[in-house]
């Protein structure tokens, strides 16, 4: 029981630091400039260095001293954990746009006719050799991080699970099994919880002072302290990792020893009921994989929500919606000895009615805000970067400080609003913008940040049905892992399930989150550009968004189905 109770720790600590990087992943976009398709990749780039050995380490299962292995890795995974964060100790602090000239920069992106601007030219000067080389040292610390931390949790579950299938009575086993895997769906709640806390705090905590920060964590400039999180996920993981220096090799019971690797092997994937619930299970995975890395992001596009609020309804709402749904499946079982048969009834029964709550999602949303130049033009041809009514501020190409105008048009800077002036409050943060040559109307002011994608009445209902969905859906979990590990000979126990976890990640977490990032990329209507290379989405196609987003997430569930 006490080893039961250390492995639901370790597992736990371990989902933060994986869990984490989902919850920040809109922010390290921003900061690093990165598209969705990468990040999407960075995001299941664990899974590369898991995959590689999992199948042999869960073979090896009996012959080696578990714990001991299962402590190594998890000392891995904390080391994982604080290589995440040291990018942002080496790159220098997060540069933005602004009107108010301040310590940092003496330009500005107001409109200003008088000034030739040449000083003024905000898009270039931060395009050094050296920030190039630098976003791409970020990137290679972050994978080679990644692939770190998908070796360290390698011995953590297959052998976790059959040290306590081993040597726990056949009556006691499934429940702490339970035990587990719902520790295993609380810990990307917590993750998510710890992201929503984190990314309240500005990025710089650490380099400048609260007074210097100009920005409100409403900004879609604003980029919260996303490293923080994987400080204290790391550090949790090196504490749950102590006490497996010390359990036994074997606690009192025989284990079994293994068949020829290549027989079980064939005799596992021959199995017509094993073969088709991991194919199932790999389409409700790559489903959950794509929803668990942008679910964030889409909240926060769709909706116009702060990262932090994004993060707090899924680990509040979706996640433990989850984790009822797979309780529930479990409480299903034991409470009527349910036969195998009636096992996959209750699975299809579960992804039917789970298809039928999740299509009308499809619908709850709302159209792109008008941005002028980007997906709005007016009838007489304005809206454009040349168009006349700023074409004496000659603003920077790629300036980005939303403004939303009186006219209810957002502009993506204050000099393409042609504003000219601004006022400004105690703390200097700006208030509104004024004299705005291209709002109409004699009083043309514009207030800074998006003027959002007035949608707030349909996020209640989204988020209820897509909480409804995703308890249908885990109802199937429980019922599914019975269906292989009782139809499967006893003796290939930790070899099956090391087998389908493999199987889940070459085909699902793997691909997921990549396929999932480049059909959210396709929807982008404006990049922001680094160094003439494309770097992360200034705005999406909303409704584009939502279709590709969520009919991706359809399909897998029809596939599951």
């Amino acid at each position: 029981q006490f080893f039961v109770f250390c492995h639901g720790l370790l597992q736990l600590s371990q989902l933060l630091v994986s869990g984490y990087l989902k919850s920040s992943i809109s922010t390290i976009e921003r900061r690093y400039g990165l598209s969705s398709q990468t990040s999407g990749l960075l995001a299941s780039f664990n899974e590369v260095g898991n995959t590689l050995l999992i199948v042999f380490v869960s073979y090896l299962g009996s012959r080696v001293h578990r714990p001991r292995l299962i402590g190594c890795g998890a000392i891995l995974v904390s080391l994982a954990g604080f290589l995440m964060a040291l990018p942002h100790f080496v790159t220098g602090p997060y540069e933005y746009d602004q009107s108010v000239a301040s310590t940092f920069s003496n330009t500005t992106d107001l409109c200003q006719p008088e000034a030739a601007r040449a000083g003024a030219n905000l898009s270039n000067a931060s395009c050094t050799p050296l920030a190039s080389r630098e976003s791409h040292e970020v990137l290679l610390v972050m994978f080679v991080a990644q692939a770190l931390l998908g070796i360290g949790g390698v011995p953590i579950q297959p052998f976790g699970i059959s040290y306590i299938d081993d040597f726990a009575s056949e009556r006691n086993s499934p429940l702490y099994l339970g035990i587990l895997f719902s520790v295993t769906v609380i810990g990307p709640g917590v993750a998510f919880m710890l992201g929503s806390a984190m990314l309240r705090f500005y990025v710089d905590i650490d380099k400048v002072s609260a007074a210097e920060v100009q920005l409100t964590h409403k900004d879609p400039r604003w980029v919260g302290a996303w490293w923080l999180g994987f400080l204290v996920a790391a550090s949790l993981v090196a504490l749950a990792a102590l006490p497996y220096f010390f359990f036994p090799r074997e606690m009192p019971k025989c284990p079994l020893v293994l068949s020829g690797f290549p027989v079980v092997l064939l005799r596992n994937l021959r199995h017509p009921v094993y073969l088709l619930v991991v194919l199932a299970q790999v389409n409700i995975s790559a489903m959950v994989a794509g929803l668990a890395t942008f679910m964030g992001k889409f909240l926060e596009r769709q909706f116009s929500l702060t990262a932090s609020l994004a993060n707090m309804i899924i680990g509040a709402v979706n996640i433990p919606g989850a984790m009822v749904g797979i309780v529930a499946g479990g409480a299903i079982l034991k409470r009527f000895q349910v036969s195998l048969r009636q096992c996959s009834a209750l699975c299809v029964l579960g992804m039917l009615l789970c298809l039928l709550t999740a299509f009308p999602l499809l619908f709850l949303g709302c159209p792109t805000q008008k941005v002028a130049g980007v997906t709005y033009w007016d009838s007489s041809g304005s809206g454009h970067h040349d168009m006349e009514c700023n074409a004496q501020c000659r603003c920077p190409e790629r300036g980005f400080n939303p403004v939303c105008g009186s006219d209810g048009v957002e502009y993506t800077s204050p000099c393409s609003a042609g504003c000219s002036h601004l006022s400004i409050l105690a703390d200097s943060s700006v208030l509104n913008y004024t004299r705005c040559s291209c709002i109409a109307g004699p009083a043309g002011f514009a207030r800074p940040g998006t003027c959002g994608t007035g949608c707030s009445h349909l996020f209640v209902p989204f988020v209820v049905l897509s909480c409804l969905a995703g308890i249908l859906a885990s109802t199937s979990h429980t019922p599914s892992f019975m269906l292989i590990l009782r139809s499967i000979q006893p003796e290939d126990k930790s070899f099956a399930v090391g087998i389908q976890f493999m199987l889940l990640r070459v085909l699902a977490w793997m691909p997921g989150p990549v396929l999932y990032g480049s059909a959210i990329d396709t929807s982008c209507v404006l990049w922001e550009r680094r160094c003439e290379h494309r770097a992360a989405c200034r705005y999406y196609d909303n409704s584009l968004f939502r279709q590709r987003y969520l009919g991706l997430q359809l399909f897998f569930e029809v596939g599951a189905f």
